[in-house]
């Protein structure tokens, strides 16, 4: 039986990274694709634990914003700082 429901990626503490659904075409987008994830969904695709990625948006590595008072990660600086080929996540 085939599911419409998104596949979830588990991690070791049971969070999990899901492709998110547009909401106009009802197509799913990729992680890779999306603009931003949570701080949990950063956990989970990166295997850093909490503390270390709240180190990181300190420092400056990885950027964030914020939408009232929920801080998403933009998910091209969580990409520049896996892959060495990039610039830092401040040019993002």
């Amino acid at each position: 039986m085939v599911s419409d429901r998104p596949q979830k990626i588990r991690t070791q503490r049971g969070s999990s990274v899901v492709a998110t659904q547009d909401a106009t075409t009802g197509t799913k987008i990729p992680f890779a694709e999306r603009l931003t994830c949570t701080i949990a969904e950063a956990c989970a695709a990166t295997g850093l634990g909490r503390t270390k990625l709240y180190e990181l948006i300190g420092a400056g590595d990885i950027a964030t914003t914020t939408v009232g008072r929920r801080r998403l990660v933009l998910v091209r600086s969580l990409q520049c700082l896996l892959d060495p080929n990039t610039s830092n996540a401040s040019s993002v």
